[in-house]
């Protein structure tokens, strides 16, 4: 999936505009026990109310593709007969109706997956009548060409507040008032089956995590039984990894920054043209770039090796999972500087005397601890 179908489905999970009937809950403690479940009517819910609830869902939609939000892909012998997939064709195939269904995805949702505290587990089924795109692009309003029923799950922690002093009308006088359990935004979710091409794609799920460094692999585990592309923190962390350990005495300054630029363009262009696929980098992209700055073959080579056992060997990496694109910093035992990623070419390194040094050049006026300084050899002004 991309951006855009993502955004399609998004808006349509709002009131007067979805064709959800009910909401399913399980409320599950830290011991991994329900302490209840729910089956609410979305017609007998307060316009308030509902608004919660589509918010939840709605958030599994939400993110940035590659980061947030990762395709599920599913074999041809699991789509045709595996324990995972037919679980998840029986929730949405019946809407939701299959109790026995609902209640096996609640329990393999309890035993595989580890949060701290207490979550809820929502579940809700909608249908999308696909609406037709014109020539001009627009969509047709009056027709659609399929409907896509497909289910969505959020799984929210459960957190307790803190007891307040409460104003109680009734006594007028304030009163310490106990906690009450708030739901939180989802920590992971996912949408089954994939909307691919604005079109049903049994082979697909799209799969949502808050944090973009933690997967919730047991739960993939349990749920999809298939890999998905690691962490996108980790993903950083790899690449530094074999940046530093392939390279070796060739991991210089300029290789590093050269890589940084290149990546943080890409991204830039894809923020700026809306593009629907996010440009993504290869190991051919990385492997030029290397040879571009003058790194030898046998560690380009040793670099090449790394990427094929880290991320396979067709593997497609988002620049924005590779370097900070927001920002450029270097790091001493002792120093740490921060550099606008736009004007990386103000730093360089030089050997003087035999000793090593950071040299950065100022064009402007320089502050230490908020303090208009002049520097030495600088031209003073009357």
């Amino acid at each position: 999936m991309n951006a855009k179908e993502a955004a399609e489905l998004r808006r349509r999970l709002q009131s007067g505009r979805h064709n959800i009937t009910y909401i399913l809950g399980c409320y599950v403690n830290e011991n991994r026990e329900i302490i209840s479940t729910f089956r609410q009517s979305v017609g007998m819910m307060t316009e308030n109310d509902e608004e919660k609830y589509l918010a939840l869902l709605r958030k599994v939609l939400s993110g940035k593709m590659g980061r947030n939000l990762k395709d599920v892909v599913f074999t041809t012998r699991q789509v045709a007969d595996s324990p995972e997939h037919r679980l998840l064709s029986a929730l949405r195939d019946s809407r939701l109706q299959d109790e026995d269904a609902v209640q096996e995805f609640y329990r393999k949702v309890m035993d595989s997956l580890a949060l701290e505290g207490n979550y809820l587990i929502l579940l809700a089924c909608n249908i999308y009548d696909v609406t037709r795109k014109g020539r001009d692009g627009e969509f047709d309003r009056d027709g659609s060409e399929e409907a896509f029923p497909h289910i969505l799950c959020s799984i929210c922690p459960v957190k307790q507040t803190k007891p307040t002093l409460s104003y109680v009308p009734q006594e007028q006088a304030f009163h310490l008032t106990p906690g009450d359990a708030v739901v939180a935004m989802p920590e992971l979710g996912f949408l089954f089956p994939a909307f691919d091409d604005r079109s049903t794609n049994l082979y697909g799920a799209l799969y949502y995590t808050r944090s973009i460094a933690e997967n919730h692999q047991e739960f993939v585990d349990a749920v999809f039984h298939t890999d998905i592309a690691m962490p996108a923190a980790e993903q950083k962390e790899v690449f530094q990894s074999m940046l530093s350990g392939a390279l070796g005495e060739d991991c210089r300054y300029e290789v590093v920054q050269t890589v940084h630029d290149k990546f943080s363009t890409l991204a830039a262009e894809s923020r700026e043209n809306h593009l629907d696929e996010p440009l993504a980098v290869d190991k051919a992209t990385v492997r030029n770039l290397l040879e571009d700055c003058g790194v030898s073959e046998q560690h380009v080579a040793a670099f090449s090796v790394q990427y094929d056992e880290n991320f396979g060997y067709d593997a497609q990496l988002s620049p924005d999972n590779l370097v900070d694109t927001k920002q450029f910093r270097l790091e001493t035992p002792n120093v740490t500087i921060h550099v606008d990623p736009d004007r990386s070419d103000l730093v360089q390194t030089r050997v003087i005397d035999g000793a090593q040094y950071i040299l950065i050049r100022v064009e402007e006026g320089v502050e230490v601890n908020g303090v208009n300084i002049h520097l030495e050899g600088e031209a003073a002004t009357v």
